[in-house]
């Protein structure tokens, strides 16, 4: 049995039953036996009435949703009510991109040897998808990776993190309550060894990866010849900021960014390389704010910033804050744990290039500040790494503000605004060792699809 606990005191919240590579298998043949068989395929109106239904009962379960993915993830309730609302526009999102599933004439006539032809594309599911979650988004990242593909009329197999199984299996049930026909969306709470199959079989069609990107690299190294693929790493998401900005604006934005969920969001600020003009006062009001911020047991509304997900990432921050502490980092605020799963948001101020909290993402409560006094040495530091996920810009200049949007090495660069700000809309998805695909409700839908041809040929035409 696996047991689930809480993050902020590892409190037994349930226990559920883990399976084994036989149940894999069957969950394989179920999902690759319902693809090949096209008779039972689920046709456009039904799969967009099915997540009407799924978005019709989720509303009505709101609460209930949030106190299992703030449980057992840790993010704080009123961050997870957010999740929860974000999750149901999400399937909205996916019913009303179904429609959109569609291809194109292709001309003829252009040539001698392609007249009386009439050709057009149509796009059909691609097949068994098999996805692997992360913690982080117990509710929403679910979303993304099975409600994507069941709109794109793709029998899916989903294996949830085992830190935050339960939101995974609650939304796997609203599924069926809905209507979705048994088999279409399986959860597996297995073990890595028991999950690789999900990976290395040929009837894997297309697999999604949300987690770290050591793991994710080499999973696609291990996929069956043709299966395609999508994976989501992390980052350390690199701010600029001119001397022309507006602080008042500004230093909401980027506590948001930084200490959201504790610092556990692959896009979450890390790097905040700041004019030296403005880097005392920005530093100054930056910690004022970091220090107010209220740390503490996630189910309590007024905390604004949860445990880790494990006690063992407490102690891997708190080692990587000392070490640049060590190496000559300057602590303005935090730099200590709380308790065995809360550590203090925390900012160090220029620390060296070399050491961890500059190379690597901390996943955690803890915000670089770098001055700088040429903004192009400034960007050249922030694309040094082998990480490009989203980045942002700070100033009121319009023509810096595109200078760095052409620069700066990311798939989405925000302007004034935090580098985890996201829309379950847009493209979302990391470049370089940060990942490989796009997501995005109707960016996956479309990944999950392939096109056919069609080619008349007529005397008619």
């Amino acid at each position: 049995m696996l047991k689930v606990l809480s993050p902020y005191d590892q409190s037994l919240i349930k226990e559920v039953p883990l399976v084994g590579k036989e149940e894999v298998e069957k969950a394989l043949s179920t999902a690759y036996n319902l693809f090949q068989d096209q008779s039972k395929w689920i046709s456009a109106h039904k799969r967009i009435a099915i997540l009407e239904r799924t978005t019709a009962i989720m509303k009505t379960r709101i609460d209930e949703l949030t106190k299992t993915a703030a449980l057992e993830g840790g993010k704080p309730y009123v961050d997870s009510k957010v999740e929860v609302l974000r999750a149901i526009n999400g399937v909205k999102i996916a019913a009303e991109h179904i429609s959109q599933l569609k291809g194109e004439q292709i001309p003829m006539g252009l040539t001698k040897a392609s007249e009386n032809r009439i050709a057009f594309t149509t796009r059909e599911p691609i097949g068994v998808v098999s996805s692997i979650s992360a913690f982080n988004h117990p509710l929403n990242l679910i979303i993304h990776q099975t409600v994507t593909a069941i709109a794109a009329g793709c029998p899916v197999i989903i294996k949830p993190a085992l830190t935050t199984p339960l939101s995974c299996l609650s939304f796997v049930e609203i599924l069926k309550e809905a209507g979705l026909p048994e088999g279409w969306c399986q959860a597996i709470i297995c073990e890595n060894e028991a999950a690789e199959q999900l990976v290395t079989d040929k009837r894997v069609n297309y697999f999604s990866f949300i987690g770290s990107a050591k793991i994710g690299w080499y999973l696609r190294s291990k996929l069956s010849p043709g299966t395609r693929c999508a994976l989501e790493h992390g980052g350390a998401a690199p701010v600029i900021v001119e001397k022309d900005t507006d602080f008042k604006e500004m230093i909401p934005s980027l506590l948001k960014g930084g200490f959201y969920h504790a610092g556990q969001v692959c896009v979450s600020v890390q790097r905040i390389f700041v004019h030296k003009d403005i880097c005392d006062e920005l530093a100054k009001q930056l910690t004022d704010g970091a220090s107010k911020l209220v740390v503490g047991n996630q189910m309590d509304k007024t905390t604004e910033v949860g445990p880790l997900i494990l006690p063992r990432e407490v102690d891997r921050v708190e080692e990587w804050v000392n070490e640049a502490i060590e190496a000559g980092a300057k602590l303005l605020c935090g730099g200590k744990r709380i308790s065995e799963s809360c550590y203090k948001p925390t900012i160090l101020l220029n620390p060296p290039s070399n050491v961890r909290v500059s190379t690597q993402e901390i996943f955690g409560p803890v915000v670089c500040i770098y001055s700088y006094t040429d903004r192009d040495e400034a960007i050249k530091i922030a694309n040094s790494l082998d990480v490009s996920f989203q980045a942002a810009v700070f100033t009121n200049d319009l023509n810096i503000a595109l200078d760095c949007v052409k620069k700066l090495n990311a798939t989405a660069v925000m302007v004034n605004d935090h580098t985890a700000f996201r829309v379950d809309w847009m493209p979302f998805g990391g470049r370089d060792s940060s990942g490989i695909g796009m997501g995005g409700i109707q960016y996956s839908m479309h990944e999950m699809t392939r096109e056919k041809l069609m080619v008349i040929k007529s005397n008619v035409l």
